[in-house]
């Protein structure tokens, strides 16, 4: 919580700024009135929302768990109202009618994201996908990621490096279930998926003495950036005041970000340094990014910090999503030992218990399907999607959005609509045989990928690798918690929804066949 002490406290250990503050004060003020008596004058006005202090506006008021927070304000205030966040304006939107007339009949204009201070650091000036402005360079680089790195081609010719990572992570297990251990079930998961996806980003390139160290090495400036996104930040509020650095969050990000930057050296230097005859290994994504950057066709015209910025998205945005997708759904299906104990039997009469799952059964699975649909529904990714800016005043939902101001989007809330979802708290994956949501944001009522031109660009990454590893982590083994325990699956709100605590559970083998392990 941003409380009004902590906040002048900052404000204060910056002396040489005294007059800047004073400046940005009587200017804050200004621009509120002259806000408020503009919208009056107008036939549309600003959503409503709650009365906020001069200057600072609701951010002392703020609650960590923002996405609860904004849903408890939208029951007070409407589907679609404002707050300030110092000078900037928030506008949160909580409805699947209010979202529709954003994502699809506005969407040109909603097209931009806004983009925290901190975050243009470690993504090489905002220069990637997602933070990247719509327009021509953004359509280019989204038709490559498309089209050449994430199409179901090269997805396909990568199957191999996703399964030897996740038998690794079998085998493991299974060594914890001999020995009859309780593990950390989540801190497992993230070393796997973190695996596949850098497998599939360098699989080809890094040597295998340098992976763990490579794999560590990420972990650690994974978990920090991520971190520091998440700390209120003076300059997002004010940002005249972004030259300041007045919290040093600039400064921790980029020495992160140049961390990082060497890193990627490193792994791209030794593919250069590869010789030509070795490529039979398989072709990463890396070599795909490297041979489009030397492309002399003038579509694409990428350097090597694009190539950095796109590894960097696909780093962050594909361990994270696809770690909390499948620790939610394994907490809610080990408390729920009769919705784990379909999916088991489903998983016996496709794959059967003389084998083990591979990619190709997943299109036989309807229930796993199933289950991870309901765990997007019930704690998708990213709650509050990522903010969109809109690039001209525009109305919607009969109020007027002023340019540049911070759109919320509350899929969150969305996806618990009572009126739209029978027992919305309830995990039943149930409800998805029935019915033909997907994720292409066609319905507004289930969009965990978002809708419209920003779209999340990783989905057909992140549903291969979520249902391979959950068939997977269901057909070889069950789960128990101590006797009389039960797992809360309660979340923790951050850059992405999170699991609260730790996911603490036993592995009991499945398969008769130790071979099976291996």
């Amino acid at each position: 919580m941003v409380t009004i002490s902590s906040l002048f406290k900052i404000l204060s250990c910056a002396d040489h700024v005294d007059y800047a503050i004073i400046v940005i004060a009587l200017s804050s003020v200004v621009w509120y009135i002259w806000l408020y008596a503009k919208s009056k004058r107008q036939p549309h006005p600003l959503p409503p929302g709650p009365w906020g202090l001069p200057i600072i506006g609701n951010l002392p008021f703020l609650k960590p768990e923002l996405h609860t927070y904004f849903q408890g304000l939208a029951k007070e205030h409407g589907p679609i109202f404002k707050l300030w966040l110092g000078s900037k304006l928030a506008i949160v939107v909580s409805s699947s009618e209010v979202a529709r007339e954003i994502l699809r009949t506005n969407d040109v204009i909603f097209a931009n994201h806004d983009v925290p201070a901190v975050a243009l650091i470690n993504t090489y000036g905002g220069i990637d996908i997602a933070w990247s402005p719509y327009g021509p360079r953004w359509r280019m680089l989204r038709k490559l990621c498309v089209n050449k790195i994430l199409s179901n081609v090269r997805l396909d010719s990568s199957v191999g490096l996703r399964r030897r990572e996740t038998r690794r992570t079998v085998k493991y297990l299974a060594d914890q279930a001999r020995a009859g251990s309780q593990l950390n079930l989540g801190e497992q998961i993230f070393v796997m998926i973190l695996n596949v996806v850098t497998q599939m980003l360098w699989g080809a390139t890094v040597e295998e003495e340098e992976r763990e160290i490579v794999g560590a090495e990420f972990i650690e400036l994974v978990q920090e950036m991520n971190d520091l996104l998440m700390v209120p930040n003076i300059s997002d509020f004010f940002p005249a005041l972004n030259r300041f650095d007045l919290q040093g969050l600039a400064k921790r990000m980029r020495g992160l970000a140049q961390r990082l930057d060497r890193l990627f050296d490193r792994v791209i230097n030794q593919r250069l340094g590869v010789d030509k005859g070795s490529e039979g290994k398989g072709e990463d994504f890396l070599e795909v990014l490297l041979k489009i950057k030397d492309e002399e066709d003038g579509q694409t015209n990428l350097n090597m910090n694009d190539v950095k910025a796109l590894l960097m998205n696909m780093v962050l945005g594909g361990t994270d999503s696809s770690l909390h997708v499948i620790e939610f759904a394994m907490a809610e299906l080990i408390n729920k030992p009769d919705i784990m104990k379909r999916a088991q039997q489903e998983l016996d009469e496709v794959v059967g218990k003389d084998k083990i799952v591979e990619e190709s059964h997943i299109p036989k699975l309807p229930y796993i399907l199933a289950i991870m649909k309901e765990t997007l529904r019930l704690h998708m990714v990213a709650p509050l999607l990522i903010p969109h800016r809109p690039s001209q005043t525009t109305v919607v939902g009969g109020f007027t959005i002023p340019k540049d101001s911070k759109v919320f989007i509350n899929v969150w809330a969305i996806h618990r609509n009572p009126n739209v979802w029978e027992n919305p708290l309830e995990f039943d994956p149930n409800r998805f045989l029935d019915k033909s949501y997907d994720f292409n944001g066609n319905d507004f009522n289930y969009i965990p990928f978002g809708a419209g031109r920003r779209i999340c660009v990783g989905m057909a990454m992140g549903e291969r690798i979520v249902l391979y590893n959950i068939a997977t982590l269901l057909h070889s083994f069950d789960w128990k918690l101590p006797r009389g325990e039960r797992m809360e699956v309660e979340e923790k709100f951050g850059i992405a929804l999170k699991l609260k605590n730790p996911l603490l559970t036993t592995p009991v083998l499945r398969l008769s066949d130790p071979n099976l392990y291996l």
